[in-house]
C-alpha cells in the first residue's frame, strides 16, 4: 500500500497539462488549453484543461476531472495504477505503508498465488502453440469455433495436455511451491497423496481482473468426450484471487470500450464473448454460469450504467434474463434485454453478421424490462390468478427503479398494455416500496443491534429528495466558497459571539432543525468544510477538488464545472468594478453571498415541507387507518402546510391552500 506522504508527494508533482498532453493535443486558449475531447468524437474542441484548478473537463460529454481521476476514467486505471503511472512519470520513489507481519504474510501469499496462475496461463498457452496435441486438438477445436490467431493472443487462449501429472512436476521443477499450485486450484490431491493436474485434455479460457491479472481458469473438455460423464466445464475454485461471483469474463479486455460506448452487454458464455469481440463489438463481457450478483454489477457500474442482456429466445434464456433484471433494477442500472432469433446464441450470430449487422439488430430489437417481462409473463395467458401475478412480478420490478420519473414512465406504459387504472398500479407499486424499505430497516436493525447508535437527530431527517436542485446548490456554493466569512459578530447566545463563513452558516442552520442533505456524500464535504474551518490557509475548491476521496473529488468538480465554464470563458476576469475601492468590493460579495445562502436555506427548508407533505398525503390515503392515527396525520398535515406557506411567503412564491 502506497504510503500518504507519497501520495501528496505524487499529487503535488502531477501537473494536468503535461499528464493530459500524453493523450490529447493541447493549445493555448487564454490561460487554460483546449483540445479534442479523449472521450468521445468530436470535430470542435470542447475539452479545456485549467492549470490553476489542476482540471480538465469536457464541456460535451461532462467527463474530466483531475489528473488522477482522468487517467483512472481514460485507461480504465484503478487508484493505485493511476498514482503509480504518475509516480512513474514524475520519477517519485514508491513508498509502501508499513505493513504488520499479518499483512505482509497475505501480500506475500497473494502476491505468490498471482505469479504462479501467470506461470500457469503462458505454460497453457505454449502447450496449445508448441505440442502436437495443442495444435491437434487445441488449435482445432478454436478454429472450429471460429476464433482468429489475434483473438486467441488476445484471450489467452491454451490447451493443458491429458498427461494429469505433467503440469505439477513441471511447475515445481521451476521452482513453484506446492503449497500454491493448490492454493491456486490447478491441482488437487489424490488419495495416493498426488498432486493430479485439474484441466488435464482441456482447451483453457483464462479468467483475467480488471487490471490484465489471471486469476483463474475455466477449462472445457472436447466435443468427442462430453458424451460420458466427463463434466463440459471445469472452473478455478473459489481461492483468495479468484471468487467466481465477483468476476465478470472478457473485462479486462472490454473496459475501455464500456466506457467510451457508455453500454455492456452482458452475454452467457467465454465462446459468446469472444465471438462478439471478434465480430467488432467489444464492449461485452459473461457471467459465472449463476445469477448476477452484486459485486458483479457494482464492477460494471465503474465503468456504465447502460446494460444490455442478451440472450438466447429460449426457456434457458427467458430464465437467465429474468433472474438478473430485480438486482440490477435495484443496483441503479439502465437496463435493456435482447433475445436472439431463430435459435442462435450470441456467438453464432456474431459469427454470422458484421459488427454493424449486430448492432442493427440490437437497436431494432432490444427492449426496455418491462416490454420483455410484459411478452413474457402475459402473452397468451387467459388465466386471471396467473395473470394477477405476472402483472404483480412487473410492479414490483418497477418499485425497484431508482428514478421516481422513470418509475411513473414506466406505470403509466404498464397500464396502457394491461389495460388496467394506474391508481391501481401505483397503489400496489407504493405498497411493494413500503414493504421493501421496512425489510430493509429490519435488516438494518439485526445488523446493528449490537452496535452502540448515536442519538436521533430531533426531527427526521429530509425525506426522499433524489437529484434535489436546492441540495446541488448548496454544496456547489460551499465547494467553491465555503471559507469564506457572510456573517460577523453573530450573538448565538448570551457572551457566545461568533463568525460564521458559509460552511459553518449551512451546518449551523440546518442542525438547529435536525435537518440533513439527503446525499451522504454532500454531508461529508459539508462536515468537512466546517472542521477546516479555523485553518486559515483553507481553500475549500482546490481541496475538495483533490480529495482522496474519489467519490468527493468527482463530486466537487462536477459541481464546480459551471463556474470553470464562466471563468473560460471570461478568462482574465471582469473589470466592471474597477472603480470600487476594496473594502467596498468585498463587502459587495459578502452581500452576495449572505443573500443566496439565506435563499438556499429557505428552499431546502420549502422542499423538506413539500417532501413531507407528500409523504403525508400518500399516508393518509391509506385504507383501514385507524380514526385516531387518522386525526393525527391530518393535524400534522395542516401545521405542516402553514410552515409550507410561510416559507414560500418568504420566497416570494404563490401560497398553496
Amino acid at each position: 500500500m502506497i504510503d500518504r506522504l507519497t501520495v501528496e508527494k505524487i499529487k503535488e508533482a502531477a501537473n494536468i497539462v503535461d499528464v493530459v498532453s500524453e493523450f490529447v493535443s493541447l493549445k493555448k486558449s487564454g490561460s487554460n488549453y483546449k483540445g479534442l475531447c479523449p472521450f468521445h468524437n468530436e470535430r470542435t474542441p470542447s475539452f479545456f484543461v485549467s492549470p490553476s484548478r489542476g482540471t480538465c473537463h469536457c464541456f460535451g460529454c461532462g467527463k474530466g476531472g483531475n489528473a488522477i481521476t482522468f487517467l483512472m476514467e481514460l485507461r480504465q486505471m484503478t487508484y493505485p495504477e493511476a498514482l503509480r503511472w504518475l509516480a512513474d512519470k514524475y520519477h517519485i520513489e514508491i513508498k509502501e505503508k508499513e505493513l504488520t507481519d499479518e499483512e505482509r504474510r497475505q501480500q506475500s501469499e497473494r502476491e505468490s498465488m498471482l505469479i504462479v496462475m501467470d506461470w500457469a496461463a503462458k505454460y497453457f498457452e505454449k502447450t496449445l502453440h508448441e505440442t502436437e496435441d495443442g495444435k491437434a486438438f487445441g488449435q482445432a477445436y478454436f478454429r472450429s469455433r471460429g476464433f482468429r490467431d489475434d483473438t486467441i493472443e488476445r484471450f489467452r487462449l491454451g490447451y493443458d495436455l491429458q498427461d494429469r501429472f505433467l503440469l505439477a512436476s513441471t511447475a515445481k521443477k521451476e521452482g513453484y511451491k506446492e503449497e500454491y499450485i493448490l492454493k491456486d486450484g490447478l491441482c488437487y490431491k489424490n488419495e495416493h497423496d498426488e498432486l493430479i493436474d485439474r484441466f488435464a485434455g482441456r482447451v483453457i479460457f483464462p479468467w483475467m481482473s480488471v487490471s490484465g491479472k489471471v486469476i483463474g481458469f475455466s477449462g472445457r473438455v472436447l466435443d468427442a468426450r462430453t458424451k460420458g460423464v466427463m463434466q463440459k466445464y471445469v472452473n478455478s475454485p473459489d481461492s483468495e484471487i479468484f471468487h467466481k461471483g465477483n468476476e465478470l469474463y472478457g473485462i479486462y479486455q472490454a473496459k475501455q470500450a464500456i466506457a467510451k460506448n457508455d453500454r455492456v452487454y452482458l452475454v452467457e458464455g467465454q465462446a459468446d464473448v469472444i465471438s462478439m469481440y471478434q465480430c467488432g463489438i467489444e464492449n461485452v463481457v459473461a457471467g459465472s454460469g449463476t445469477a448476477l450478483t452484486p459485486q458483479q454489477i457494482h464492477l460494471l457500474h465503474r465503468f456504465t450504467s447502460n446494460i444490455t442482456l442478451i440472450y438466447d429466445d429460449d426457456e434457458a434464456g427467458h430464465h437467465a434474463a429474468l433472474r438478473g433484471t430485480d438486482m440490477l433494477l435495484q443496483e441503479g442500472m439502465n437496463l435493456k434485454v435482447l433475445l436472439l432469433p431463430g435459435g442462435d446464441d450470441p456467438d453464432s450470430f456474431a459469427r454470422k453478421h458484421t459488427a454493424e449487422e449486430f448492432r442493427q439488430y440490437i437497436r431494432e430489437h432490444e427492449t426496455d424490462f418491462i416490454a420483455f417481462k410484459t411478452r413474457l409473463l402475459t402473452d397468451g395467458n387467459d388465466d386471471p390468478q396467473k395473470r394477477s401475478e405476472a402483472i404483480n412480478s412487473i410492479v414490483n420490478s418497477i418499485s425497484l427503479v431508482q428514478d421516481a420519473i422513470l418509475r411513473d414512465t414506466y406505470i403509466h406504459e404498464c397500464s396502457e398494455r394491461m389495460q388496467i387504472s394506474e391508481n391501481t398500479l401505483i397503489n400496489q407499486m407504493n405498497r411493494f416500496i413500503r414493504s421493501g424499505r421496512e425489510a430493509e430497516q429490519r435488516r438494518e436493525e439485526r445488523r446493528q443491534q449490537d452496535t452502540p447508535q448515536p442519538a436521533a437527530p430531533l426531527q427526521p431527517a429530509t425525506p426522499q429528495q433524489q437529484g434535489s436542485k436546492v441540495e446541488d446548490m448548496m454544496i456547489r456554493l460551499v465547494i467553491l466558497h465555503g471559507e469564506k466569512i457572510i456573517y460577523t459578530n453573530v450573538e448565538i447566545s448570551e457572551g457566545d459571539i461568533r463568525n460564521f463563513n458559509v460552511a459553518q452558516y449551512f451546518s449551523f442552520s440546518l442542525s438547529a432543525d435536525g435537518l440533513m442533505f439527503q446525499n451522504p456524500v454532500y454531508n461529508r464535504i459539508l462536515d468537512e468544510a466546517v472542521q477546516h474551518s479555523s485553518d486559515p490557509e483553507f481553500k475549500a475548491e482546490p481541496y475538495f477538488i483533490h480529495h482522496a476521496d474519489l467519490e468527493i473529488s468527482k463530486t466537487a468538480d462536477a459541481l464546480s464545472v459551471d463556474h470553470y465554464q464562466m471563468a473560460v470563458k471570461q478568462d482574465e476576469g471582469r473589470e466592471s468594478d474597477k472603480f470600487l475601492d476594496e473594502q467596498a468590493k468585498e463587502e459587495a460579495k459578502r452581500q452576495k453571498l449572505r443573500n443566496e445562502a439565506d435563499h438556499l436555506l429557505l428552499d431546502f427548508r420549502l422542499d423538506y415541507a413539500e417532501a413531507h407533505l407528500r409523504e403525508l398525503q400518500k399516508q393518509i390515503s391509506l385504507p383501514g387507518l385507524p380514526p385516531e392515527q387518522l386525526m393525527q396525520l391530518m393535524k400534522e398535515y395542516r401545521e405542516m402546510q402553514e410552515i409550507r406557506n410561510r416559507l414560500a411567503k418568504m420566497l416570494g412564491n404563490d401560497i398553496v391552500i
